[in-house]
């Protein structure tokens, strides 16, 4: 698969081990930065990756920050671009099942990397339910 990545600052170390876990795994992936820890402003890294996904050319973006509020408020801004506050493996699983959640967004202050991953995989590995929700998916699509 092919997987867009951004970070800003404070969630820069797990973008790094996060795309070093995704090249393992056999995916694709390309980073919008940033490129280390030094402070940025956020935005100028997600829209990028979210434009990407949007656009078709990754199926799934993942960004992260220190909460990843902001990430996913700037990638849902993107027409077509659904992207979920992954909480824990549950929401996860819930985003992509019912949501079709195209992008991820995970807080690297708020969990350890341990669990950051397992709530990346459960993402990665749960189809879109389909059928009652599609029409709903429609309808969030519309809005943006």
């Amino acid at each position: 698969m092919k997987i867009a990545i951004a970070s800003d600052h404070a969630g820069f170390t797990y973008k790094e081990k996060i795309k070093q876990h995704l090249i393992r795994a056999g995916h694709d992936v390309r980073d919008f930065g940033t490129t280390s820890d030094a402070s940025v402003d956020y935005p100028d890294f997600i829209r990028p990756a979210a434009l990407a996904v949007a656009r078709g050319e990754c199926e799934r973006g993942i960004v992260l920050g220190g909460s990843g509020n902001g990430e996913a408020m700037v990638a849902n801004r993107i027409k077509g671009v659904r992207c979920a506050i992954g909480w824990n493996a549950e929401s996860a699983r819930l985003a992509r099942q019912h949501n079709d959640a195209n992008m991820l967004s995970l807080g690297q202050r708020m969990m350890d990397f341990e669990d950051a991953l397992t709530i990346l995989d459960t993402w990665l590995r749960t189809p879109f339910e389909g059928g009652r929700h599609i029409p709903r998916i429609r309808k969030i699509d519309e809005a943006t």
